[in-house]
C-alpha cells in the first residue's frame, strides 16, 4: 500500500486547510462553533478552568483529553501567584490567536516562516477594578502587539501576513469590538 505524504508548510497541513475552507463554502452551517469552558474557584483568587468538548463542524466534538488552565493574582494583588492573572491569559489568547493565524496564512500562501514572535503588552489602571475612580475603566486602557517575523518573503509580504492575521483573528475581534456578554446566576 502506498501513502501520499501530507504536504506541510510551517507545520500546517495545507491540503486539509484548503479542504476545510472548501467544505465550509459549500456547507456554511459547518462554520457554526460553540466553545465552552468551566471555571471553578479553588482558594482566594486562584481558580481552575477546564476546557473539553465543543460543538462544531455540524456536531458535538470530543477531545482526547480535557485541558486545565489555572489563574491567580500575584501576591501584590492579594493572590498567591500560583498562575498567570486572567488579564495575562487574555494577552496570551490574543498573541496565540494572531500567531496561529499568521502560520496558517503564511502556509496557505506558500511562505516558509523561520521565526514568528508576538510580544503583547497591556496597560491597566487598578483604580477602576478597585472601585477607587469610576472614571477609570476596569480593563486594559491599551494593548500593543509587536511581531518579529522572518521568513522566505520580503518584509512587505511578511507585514501583509500579520495584517491578514489581525483581520481574521477571532480574539482580536473580541477585544476590539463590543461583544454581548450575558452573566446569569444560579444559587445552590
Amino acid at each position: 500500500m502506498t501513502t501520499t505524504p501530507t504536504r506541510r508548510t510551517n507545520g500546517v497541513d495545507t491540503e486539509t486547510l484548503f479542504a476545510t475552507i472548501d467544505a465550509v463554502r459549500q456547507q456554511p452551517e459547518l462554520a457554526r462553533f460553540q466553545f465552552r469552558a468551566t471555571t471553578r474557584w479553588l482558594d482566594g483568587t486562584w481558580n481552575r478552568t477546564t476546557i473539553g468538548g465543543f460543538h462544531g463542524a455540524g456536531g458535538e466534538q470530543a477531545r482526547e483529553q480535557e485541558f486545565d488552565v489555572e489563574a491567580d493574582h500575584p501576591v501584590v494583588l492579594v493572590g498567591a501567584d500560583r498562575a498567570p492573572t486572567p488579564a495575562e491569559h487574555l494577552l496570551q489568547a490574543l498573541g496565540s490567536c494572531l500567531t496561529s493565524g499568521l502560520a496558517n496564512i503564511a502556509a496557505a500562501r506558500g511562505i516558509e516562516l523561520h521565526e514568528a514572535t508576538a510580544r503583547v503588552e497591556g496597560d491597566i489602571d487598578l483604580r477602576g477594578i478597585l472601585g477607587i475612580d469610576d472614571s477609570v475603566r476596569n480593563g486594559f486602557q491599551a494593548i500593543r502587539v509587536t511581531f518579529h517575523v522572518a521568513g522566505d518573503a520580503n518584509p512587505e509580504d511578511l507585514a501583509r501576513l500579520v495584517d491578514q492575521a489581525r483581520r481574521r483573528s477571532a480574539v482580536y475581534d473580541v477585544v476590539s469590538n463590543a461583544v454581548p456578554v450575558q452573566v446569569d446566576v444560579a444559587t445552590a
